[in-house]
């Protein structure tokens, strides 16, 4: 999967969910963001600023060797942020992530990412999407790095509300759980700068071992994204 990953994170600052003791219920997991001061010299980073203002250096998966690095050290998801360098501040993905709630199933979130395709169409959005490695969709819209997050964010809130407005019995946007209901949430705050998701082809901390895979939208109605492991 080299190929096809590296056209997903290369250029991307990303951060690694580390599993140093192997995925068990009990073993140590943390999120790192910040590359090492010393790693190997085919290992490069990208610098960015956190919303807090504090200045960081994550990783720049942009060979197999940085991908081999990072898995050695127990990396099992890349995390890649929504920009490509050189320019950090301005995102090229809107991104939407589907979330079922309790009493939903997959079948709901196929719904909603469906309509949430048809809706981007009649928009003249170009629009992918991709497994999230459970039960939820993630779904990607590229935009022209012209825009800062805030503004991108509000887009994907009105994408949001929109699919809301046309099936309220289905999609949610409350953002307190105990509102969402039996409703497939539209989480916007994706979008927001110090937010980041699973990478395309990245393991998720699963007993399955599922993967999070790009399909076709030809391909959703029959996809069952337990199948997709590794």
């Amino acid at each position: 999967v080299g190929t096809p990953l590296l056209a997903q994170v290369s250029g991307r600052p990303t951060a690694l969910e580390r599993w140093p003791e192997g995925v068990t219920a009990e073993g140590e997991h943390f999120f790192q963001k910040h590359l090492p001061a010393k790693v190997p010299e085919q290992v490069h980073g990208i610098d960015v600023r956190f919303p807090s203002g504090r200045r960081g250096r994550l990783l720049d998966p942009d060979s197999r060797a940085a991908v081999a690095w990072a898995v050695q050290m127990g990396t099992i998801t890349f995390h890649a942020w929504p920009v490509s360098a050189p320019d950090v501040s301005r995102p090229d993905q809107l991104r939407i992530d589907l979330d079922p709630s309790p009493g939903t199933t997959y079948d709901d979130v196929r719904v909603v990412a469906l309509a949430c395709r048809d809706l981007l169409a009649e928009w003249g959005w170009p629009s992918f999407v991709k497994t999230s490695g459970g039960r939820g969709l993630h779904v990607f819209v590229p935009v022209r790095p012209e825009h800062g997050f805030v503004d991108v964010r509000h887009a994907a809130i009105v994408v949001g509300r929109e699919l809301e407005r046309r099936d309220p019995s289905r999609v949610t946007m409350s953002w307190w759980k105990e509102e969402r209901g039996a409703r497939v949430f539209v989480d916007f705050n994706q979008n927001a700068q110090d937010r980041v998701m699973a990478s395309a082809y990245s393991l998720r901390p699963r007993p399955e071992a599922t993967v999070s895979l790009p399909i076709t939208w030809d391909e959703l109605p029959d996809a069952d994204p337990m199948a997709f492991t590794l």
